[in-house]
């Protein structure tokens, strides 16, 4: 009887497993998807600017976003606070942020659109809600509590009448006043738990926006553009 070649069925054998191997192709058309970027694109400012509420209107409140950001290492985006004004020139807050999705300084993501960040998102919290230097902010519980965010914006996003004089004014008086969010959703006011828009602030000086559990600390996002 005639031996086998060896050599041949040795062949045979890494044929057979070279085309097991092969990864099926992509079906043709396909666009390759690029990788999401998860970079810092949403802090809580981890310093004011000292002035209360008063914070230059949105121009210096942007800029403050810009350079916080810029100084943590991360340049090349456009930021815009989270922050409504009313009358002439007037702006939603939900309408300067971007489409979104938003990361913070750990690559946690935040929310995945502007809807997802307004209805019933519960990825906002005091420990995803980190500074641009990744740190957390105090909140109810802490000494001092500073978890109250500038808003002026109501739970969807839109605009509230209480916005300082959009931004502009650190008036040590009961009027004017500033809707704040909590940052923590904890703690008292007609919305406890809302990260937007959880109740009205004692006026806008320093000290009275620390007089109800804040110190001038804004939301900041990066606008995709």
């Amino acid at each position: 009887m005639k031996k086998p070649n060896n050599h041949y069925a040795l062949l045979l054998l890494a044929m057979s497993g070279s085309v097991l191997a092969q990864a099926p192709a992509p079906a043709a058309g396909a666009p390759a998807q690029p990788p999401q970027d998860t970079s810092m694109s949403y802090f809580v400012t981890s310093v004011g600017l000292g002035k209360g509420a008063n914070l230059g209107g949105l121009a210096g409140a942007d800029a403050h976003c810009k350079s916080l950001a810029e100084a943590a290492g991360v340049k090349g985006k456009t930021w815009h606070a989270y922050l409504s004004t009313t009358g002439a020139g007037g702006v939603n807050a939900k309408d300067r942020i971007g489409k979104g999705p938003w990361y913070n300084a750990n690559g946690v993501l935040i929310a995945r659109s502007v809807e997802h960040l307004h209805y019933s998102n519960v990825l906002v919290t005091k420990e995803t809600s980190v500074t641009e230097k990744k740190g957390i902010v105090n909140g109810v519980g802490d000494t001092p509590n500073q978890h109250d965010m500038l808003t002026g914006s109501n739970a969807d996003g839109t605009a509230s009448p209480m916005n300082c004089n959009n931004w502009t004014s650190d008036s040590n008086t009961p009027m004017p006043q500033a809707m704040l969010g909590h940052l923590d959703r904890k703690g008292g006011g007609p919305m406890a738990e809302s990260w937007n828009s959880a109740h009205a602030s004692r006026g806008c000086s320093t000290e009275l926006l620390q007089g109800s559990g804040g110190n001038g600390y804004f939301y900041c996002f990066a606008t995709g553009e």
